[in-house]
């Protein structure tokens, strides 16, 4: 009962990303100009901002109690397993921080900071629940199948890819929130160059997103194709085949971003993308991991 709610969870929360995102694109952020309450009400009007801003503030709210109910469903399905049951509480204290950072950057009128750090907590909780995903079956190593020396091949790949597809979601954040995301206009070119002019910060941190972005993007192949070619496991190369096929549509989404003048849907989806690609990244690391059941 854990997992299939665990996964829930999960759906749950990439929705609460998507919501996040679209606020943001949408200039929402500050459409409810309070804190914990709407205009001083907890069910204010719905309308325009107000419905979008609002929406993300409830789902999120409801995001906590149904986590909650799933380290229950954990420590109720697997007593043996008691760190699965701390890492559940970690869980619901970065909820509980994430709110609080989610009121700070409405109090205090979006810094950038925070704004990127409140994004950051959100892929580490999602990282959390594919780790939990990943440990919460009979034996996760036997699942994954092969012998030592291919669960540590498939640690390594899901290792490098989530490392570094979290490290670009963060430069993605920055760019973000330091409004630099048309700081290029044109795309797949920077201002009509290869290398554009970097006199200016915006100018750096977007080509920067693009140029590591490529980079990752080519590891994160290049893992995907050493899961599919030297790992046995189904459910493995399964996962190796969504990373590469993801990445690959993840950089032409970023590229449409640009083209289409940051249309919200686009640019959410973007940071959906990000974060379902962390997911099965740490979901391969996690399941490799040989620890064992306990």
């Amino acid at each position: 009962m854990a997992r299939p709610f665990l996964l829930f969870v999960l759906l749950w929360t990439i929705a609460l990303i998507f919501l996040g995102s679209y606020v943001h694109a949408t200039d929402a952020s500050l459409a409810c100009p309070d804190w914990p309450t709407c205009f001083g009400t907890m069910m204010p009007e719905m309308t325009g901002g107000v419905f979008w801003e609002h929406l993300h503030r409830l789902w999120a709210g409801a995001l906590v109690l149904l986590f909650a109910v799933s380290v229950a469903l954990l420590r109720r399905s697997h007593p043996e397993r008691i760190w699965l049951f701390r890492l559940g509480l970690a869980g619901i204290a970065i909820l509980l921080v994430q709110s609080l950072l989610g009121g700070l950057t409405v109090l205090l009128r979006l810094p950038d900071a925070i704004s990127a750090a409140h994004l950051a907590m959100a892929l580490v909780f999602v990282a959390l629940l594919a780790i939990l995903l990943a440990r919460t079956g009979r034996d996760p190593a036997a699942a994954v199948g092969g012998g030592s020396g291919e669960r540590a091949l498939a640690l390594r790949m899901g290792v490098l890819a989530s490392l570094l597809l979290y490290a670009q979601s963060m430069v993605g954040a920055w760019v973000r929130h330091r409004d630099a995301g048309m700081a290029c206009p044109d795309s797949p070119l920077c201002l009509g160059r290869l290398v554009p002019p970097l006199e200016f910060g915006i100018v750096q941190l977007h080509y920067l997103h693009r140029v590591f972005g490529v980079l990752v993007a080519l590891v994160v192949i290049a893992c995907s194709w050493t899961l599919l070619r030297r790992c046995g496991s189904r459910s493995v190369r399964l996962a190796g085949a969504a990373l590469g096929a993801a990445v690959a549509a993840q950089v032409l989404l970023g590229f449409l971003s640009v083209a289409a003048r940051l249309d919200p849907v686009l640019v959410s989806l973007h940071t959906v993308l990000a974060a379902t690609l962390l997911a099965v990244a740490v979901w391969v690391a996690a399941s490799s991991w040989e620890r064992g059941p306990a």
